[in-house]
């Protein structure tokens, strides 16, 4: 996850809400599709997985889940979803190789700032196996901000999203 200072506050102060929030992922299409397309006992990284829902879900559908996020607050609830390796951490500190069948980062890059994006997009296509599926889940627009609850977010297009190379 970010490692923006409000953005962490304001998920930690909201954790609970969040997990409330989400905590349906039954029939969600993205996550459906993504789950498709692995192969049976994958491992997948949950990207700023927040609450842990859709880690969960990931984990009960056979395959092996470790899920990350730098809000202390999220991982407490994380944690709580048996058999889902949950670790705090940002994305910067993602240092494994060719571990990973598939990466589940959604909506949580978008709280990165521009110039951070490419280097975490080569840290997780290094992480991942060479058929390895990355799920990524943003806002479009254009633009950096904050929305009135603090959280830091960049926006990119479609297009620019193509652009990049994993």
């Amino acid at each position: 996850m970010t490692t923006d200072e409000t953005t962490i506050a304001v998920y930690d102060a909201k954790a609970d809400d969040y997990a409330k929030a989400f905590s349906e992922t039954e029939n969600e299409p993205g996550l459906l599709r993504f789950m498709s397309r692995l192969p049976k006992g994958a491992a997948v990284l949950d990207l700023g997985c927040g609450p842990g829902v859709h880690s969960a879900a990931m984990h009960s559908c056979g395959f092996r889940v470790t899920a990350t996020d730098a809000s202390a607050a999220m991982v407490e609830r994380a944690r709580t979803h048996e058999g889902v390796m949950v670790h705090q951490s940002s994305f910067s500190d993602l240092r494994e190789q060719g571990v990973y069948d598939g990466v589940w980062a959604n909506f949580s890059l978008l709280h990165e700032p521009r110039s951070e994006f490419p280097g975490h997009l080569s840290r997780i296509a290094a992480a991942l196996k060479p058929e390895g599926i990355l799920h990524l889940a943003m806002k479009t627009g254009s633009g950096e901000s904050r929305d009135q609850l603090g959280r830091y977010y960049t926006f990119y297009s479609a297009d620019e999203l193509r652009g990049f190379e994993l």
